[in-house]
């Protein structure tokens, strides 16, 4: 049952990791960059440290020049290992005491720690000072020790443990420091050393324990030197440097309240031992301190989740939108001239066809802007269309930001403002696609209509009616001329004038009343013809609307729903 628990975490950690590597990808470019590394960093060095050992902790002190860091590491220990010095600076390298040999070495190399000293090789030496100390400290490779304090029972333990001896935080030597903010951030359990005399230092509060103030499950505060203390004077000091690690936010630690211990005495050093013994055994320390760095970058993701639920896209921004791109496009006067283009070729179809001849003087509109040509729905390489203006391409922009502004309503920083720059995404390109959008509208205004048809055949009648009589007059005038005698024209019952000149009236008025009757039809024609034209335009633009503009921003506010599921998940 204990290994399926460990399985289960081991899978739902891998679950977390995944969480946070996914929401860190969907906020690249959007996220404050020193936070964006950060959480690479974390993440990197979690998926290194799930490769290593497992069955090692790795227990790292901390502490500034004067603080008996290296004295009491040596105590712990039970071996002068770690070299001390009254002058600066002291220990300059990392140095290790190893329990438990097999598996540690690649986790030493990630560490970058050279200084090793394999406590198995003495194994009994190791065993005789725990038992001088009267605790148990379980480490890899011994055989049997003691399980607490005052307890005669003993167990097998099989948990590996590397206690690294670190160099002073405070060092002059800016290498040391550079150590030891890197093993800050990759040990599995900190123990941070402090003196009496410099226990509330700034650098080591600052610096060190207030960022990591939420790894308080894998975080030990010990107060060395004790024994300079009057005995009467230890409980207040504890007390304040208790108050003081709450007030950096370490309100929980290993242990509650900080270890007093003395290296140079021996007092205390029992208890700590104890405390780092039974972390060895436990062997969830590393989970622990993957646990609190990946609820760190969580929170710090978290923080930058934008807040509140943006508004987002809906019905009426959308069509604000693409009411504003239209106007800003100047369709409205391809419209006009989309119309008065159909006035013109009906004009030529169904008006007087004595004066059609007249209309060739007038160009027609479309073919100026060189719309004039019919496709089959495929785009026209080239159009005559002006270039927009100034004045439209600030109208576009400012359709852009509202709309933007609108949909991210109710969201902060930094996604308002990537859900702002989506919609501009392809601003530069939204004059040639509008462009594009107008020249591959069917405008069809020279296409042949029924009634141009029917009316084209009563106006030929009229002429060739009227051609008719006025040959036949002209014939009998010149009969009259040449003295021919020719019967007199017929009649019309009803009608004093004859046949030829009837045929002459009726077809020239025929052609009069059918030239306006074309007109008026054409009227009507046209305003239908125009409201088709407009609602294609509208299509039109509404499309590259949606291309252009909604989907990147539906793309950048699925990426942000995305991002805090991804959060809620690594939670």
């Amino acid at each position: 049952m204990a290994e399926t628990k460990k399985d289960q975490s081991h899978t739902a950690l891998a679950l977390r990791v995944a969480a946070l590597e996914k929401a860190v990808e969907l906020g690249a470019d959007r996220l404050e960059p020193e936070l964006l590394h950060r959480a690479t960093d974390v993440l990197a060095r979690t998926g290194a440290r799930r490769e290593l050992s497992a069955e090692h902790t790795v227990i790292g002190f901390f502490g500034a020049t004067g603080s008996g860091k290296s004295t009491l590491f040596n105590a712990v220990v039970g071996k002068e290992i770690a070299k001390s010095a009254a002058r600066r600076p002291t220990t300059s390298v990392a140095q290790a005491a190893v329990w438990g040999k097999a598996g540690v070495e690649p986790l030493l190399d990630w560490l970058g720690v050279e200084n090793r000293t394999y406590m198995d090789e003495d194994a009994t030496e190791a065993t005789e000072a725990l038992n001088r100390a009267d605790v148990p400290v379980t480490v890899g490779m011994w055989n049997k020790i003691r399980k607490s304090v005052g307890h005669a029972k003993t167990e097998e333990a099989t948990g590996g443990l590397v206690l690294l001896d670190l160099p002073d935080f405070d060092s002059v030597e800016a290498s040391n420091r550079v150590i030891v903010e890197k093993m800050a951030q990759c040990v599995d359990v900190l123990v941070w050393v402090m003196d009496p005399q410099k226990y509330a230092d700034a650098v080591i509060h600052q610096d060190f324990i207030a960022p990591l103030a939420s790894h308080g499950a894998v975080t030990l505060a010990v107060l060395n030197q004790v024994d300079r203390l009057d005995p009467a004077e230890v409980p207040a000091v504890l007390d304040s440097l208790k108050l003081l690690l709450a007030q950096d936010g370490l309100s929980s630690t290993l242990v509650a309240a900080p270890l007093a211990v003395s290296a140079r005495t021996g007092e205390g050093v029992p208890r700590l031992r104890e405390v780092l013994g039974q972390v060895a055994v436990a062997k969830n320390a590393a989970l622990e301190r993957i646990d609190a760095d990946l609820r760190t970058v969580g929170a710090d993701l978290g923080r930058q989740d934008g807040g509140g639920h943006p508004r987002g896209i809906t019905l009426e921004n959308t069509e604000q939108l693409e009411a504003g791109l239209y106007a800003a496009s100047g369709a409205d006067g391809i419209v006009k001239a989309a119309a008065n283009s159909y006035k013109l070729h009906a004009a030529e179809k169904t008006g007087w066809i004595a004066t059609r001849w007249l209309l060739k003087a007038r160009k027609d509109p479309l073919k100026r802007l060189g719309l004039h040509k019919e496709h089959d729905g495929a785009p026209i390489s080239k159009s005559s269309l002006p270039p927009l203006g100034a004045s439209q391409k600030a109208a576009m922009s400012t359709s852009l930001r509202t709309f933007a502004g609108d949909v991210s309503e109710g969201v902060n920083e930094p996604w308002s403002h990537s859900i702002r720059d989506s919609a501009r995404t392809y601003e530069d390109q939204l004059p040639s696609e509008i462009e594009r959008a107008i020249a591959t509208v069917h405008y069809d205004a020279g296409k042949k209509r029924w009634w141009w048809q029917v009316l084209n055949v009563f106006q030929w009648l009229g002429i060739v009616a009227a051609l008719v009589g006025l040959l036949w007059l002209t014939g009998l005038a010149l009969a009259t001329y040449f003295q021919i005698v020719l019967p007199e024209p017929p009649t019309v019952e009803g009608f004093p004038l004859p046949v030829p000149t009837l045929l002459v009236i009726t077809g020239l008025l025929l052609g009069i009343v059918i030239a306006m009757l074309g007109r008026l039809v054409a009227a009507a024609g046209h305003r239908m013809y125009a409201r088709g034209i407009t609602r294609q335009l509208k299509s039109n633009v509404a499309d590259v609307a949606q291309r252009a503009v909604v989907a990147p921003v539906e793309d950048e506010l699925n990426r942000l729903a995305d991002y805090r599921a991804a959060l809620e998940q690594a939670r």
